[in-house]
C-alpha cells in the first residue's frame, strides 16, 4: 500500500512505461485477435485498459477527463497507444493535483468494500496489470513478440546465456 502520493507515482510511472512498451508493440491487424470466439479482441481489451483509468479515478471523486468515444474501439494500434500515454501522464498528474498523503488514509465504498484511497488506487495498478498480461498472451497468438515486462520473453534468454528456456 502507499503511504506518499510520491510513493504511489514512483509505482505508477514504472507500471505505465512497462504497459506503454506493450502496447507499442501492437499492430493494427493484431488488434482483431480474439480471446475465444465471440470473445473480447486484443484491441477492445487494449481499449478497455486505456479508456478505464480516468472512469475508475472519477469515480473515486477525482475530476478528470474521461476519454472522448470510449465506447469504440479505434482500428489504429498506434492510437491506442498513444491515447494511453496521454492518459496515464494525464492520470498521475491529477492524483498529484487533488490529492495528499493525507488524502491516502481516507476510505471510501470501492465495489461493495470499506476501503483507503491508497488502496483503490493500488486496486487500480493490479487492474491495468491484469489486463496488460491478457495483452500480451494475446499478442503471441497474433503472432507478435511480446515486450518483456518483468523478465525477457523466450526469445531473448539467449542473451541470458539460456539456449532452451523452460517451457
Amino acid at each position: 500500500m502507499y503511504l506518499t502520493i510520491s510513493d504511489f507515482i514512483k509505482e505508477w510511472n514504472k507500471e505505465s512505461m512497462l504497459t506503454q512498451n506493450v502496447l507499442d508493440g501492437l499492430t493494427d491487424d493484431s488488434l482483431d485477435q480474439l480471446v475465444y470466439p465471440k470473445g473480447r479482441t486484443l484491441g477492445r481489451i487494449a481499449w478497455h485498459l486505456t479508456t478505464s483509468i480516468p472512469e475508475y479515478l472519477a469515480n473515486f471523486g477525482l475530476k478528470i477527463n474521461v476519454v472522448e468515444n470510449a465506447e469504440n474501439v479505434p482500428t489504429s494500434a498506434k492510437e491506442i497507444a498513444e491515447t494511453f500515454r496521454n492518459v496515464s501522464s494525464y492520470s498521475a498528474k491529477m492524483i498529484e493535483e487533488q490529492w495528499t498523503d493525507e488524502t491516502l488514509k481516507q476510505v471510501q465504498n470501492a465495489f461493495g468494500r470499506e476501503e483507503t484511497n491508497a488502496m483503490i488506487i493500488m486496486g487500480l495498478i493490479k487492474h491495468i496489470v491484469h489486463h496488460r498480461g491478457q495483452v500480451t498472451v494475446l499478442m503471441r497468438q497474433a503472432g507478435i513478440k511480446p515486450f518483456g515486462v518483468y523478465g525477457p520473453p523466450k526469445e531473448d534468454w539467449i542473451h541470458l546465456g539460456v539456449e532452451n528456456p523452460p517451457l
